[in-house]
């Protein structure tokens, strides 16, 4: 455990982020959550946790955002939106939306707050990306988007690396939170069918993932994507 060091998890309100959030706080960090809003948020009033109210579609305003916090030495880039909308029938106003959200606020966010890690000389990154940015998805945007996510974990891993940055990336399958709720039903039963236990994740389970990526982990994995799909890969 240790005290000293802080983490900012986007969409740390609720899933996969409110479970790692969880993990940081009973480690002993201090968890900055950034999210668009915090209704039933369960840490809403914990010593540890300091909620930070932000639409992540404001990509210009993440320099402002990041100089009114403190030094953070953990990043997890967790939020991540998904439209299930055909190809041929996107608006271009989704597009940007997913685009900005899910790809240009992480960068953002890497490119701010590694400032701190690098004059520190220490610093850990852990990308959500997705099954999706591997093998493609139904919603083309947002498989873009989760295979911009893992090429930005490598890219990034190059160049923050040499300087005492770690960066990693999971990539899930299906998890069970509200985002499944998308997915139409003949798919998810494809989904099941193919993996080994015949279920769908649960967010524990990756945030378990991100939790040891960004603590525990080598320094020496650096740059990679951990794949938590059971056995979905690469069908």
């Amino acid at each position: 455990m240790n005290t000293e060091k802080s983490v900012l998890i986007t969409g740390g309100n609720k899933g996969i982020g409110l479970d790692t959030t969880k993990l940081f706080v009973e480690a002993g960090y201090t968890v900055f959550v950034v999210a668009r809003d915090f209704e039933n948020f369960p840490l809403q009033d914990h010593a540890k946790v300091e909620t930070v109210k932000y639409d992540l579609s404001d990509v210009e305003g993440i320099p402002q955002l990041v100089s009114q916090l403190p030094g953070i030495d953990i990043l997890i880039n967790n939020a991540g939106v998904m439209f299930s909308l055909p190809y041929t029938e996107y608006p271009a106003e989704k597009i940007r939306q997913i685009l900005q959200v899910n790809l240009e606020s992480p960068v953002a966010l890497i490119t701010e707050i590694s400032k701190n890690m690098l004059s520190n000389g220490y610093g850990r990154i852990v990308n959500n990306a997705s099954i999706a940015g591997e093998i493609g998805h139904p919603d083309v945007w947002y498989g873009i988007t989760k295979a911009g996510i893992i090429n930005m974990t490598k890219s990034f891993a190059k160049i923050l690396g040499p300087d005492g940055v770690v960066v990693n990336a999971v990539a899930p399958g299906p998890v069970e939170t509200d985002m499944l709720h998308i997915i139409p039903e003949p798919r998810k039963k494809a989904i099941k069918s193919a993996v080994y236990t015949g279920r769908f994740a649960y967010p524990e389970e990756v945030a378990k993932a991100m939790f040891w990526l960004a603590t525990d982990c080598p320094e020496y994995i650096n740059g990679t994507c951990i794949d938590i799909n059971n056995g979905a890969f690469p069908r």
